[in-house]
């Protein structure tokens, strides 16, 4: 079983507080532009793990089957300081049939600023061939369940989801 939770009761968004720590960042005191993924995707592994009782090993032992990257869209509004409190929040935005689309943002610990914008876009893929293949039934199930409701993926631009979000964060609000 992939999934240890209930999915009627999963929520849409997942958020971590994380430390910006001193071996990552670069000379000026900025955290550095590559380690933003690590902190993402570290931060999501466990959020997904913890909430959903998800494991990337089961999919992968179970189902043979796991996501690559296929493409990033990065947009890096303000920097994250060395020692700084900020939180990370992730949510799946699109998903079709072999394809998820992740948004991941990093703001500071009051949730008023947005540092980093990061959606990933990956491809359901068998470890066996290395070739795309469908989603199975309980994995769409999940998605189903934890995509985040009445995105318009298709017709959404990046940049314009940069300041639905900054908007939001000014109002106290989800974006």
């Amino acid at each position: 079983m992939l999934f240890t939770g209930d999915l009627s009761k999963m929520p849409v968004e997942a958020e971590s507080r994380v430390i910006v720590r001193f071996q990552d960042c670069d000379p000026l005191m900025h955290l550095n532009n590559s380690k933003y993924f690590e902190y993402f995707f570290n931060a999501r592994e466990d959020q997904v793990s913890k909430l959903y009782g998800f494991s990337f090993e089961a999919m992968f032992r179970e189902l043979k089957t796991s996501w690559v990257v296929y493409q990033h869209q990065i947009a890096y509004v303000r920097p994250a300081l060395i020692s700084e409190w900020t939180r990370i929040t992730s949510r799946v935005i699109h998903y079709n049939e072999d394809t998820m689309v992740t948004e991941y943002f990093m703001t500071n610990d009051q949730r008023t600023e947005l540092k980093t914008m990061l959606w990933t876009t990956s491809k359901h893929i068998s470890i066996l061939t290395g070739k795309r293949v469908p989603h199975n039934e309980e994995v769409m199930a999940y998605l189903a369940a934890t995509c985040v409701p009445n995105i318009d993926f298709p017709n959404l631009q990046f940049n314009d989801r940069i300041h639905e979000i900054k908007y939001a964060l000014s109002q106290g609000t989800n974006a």
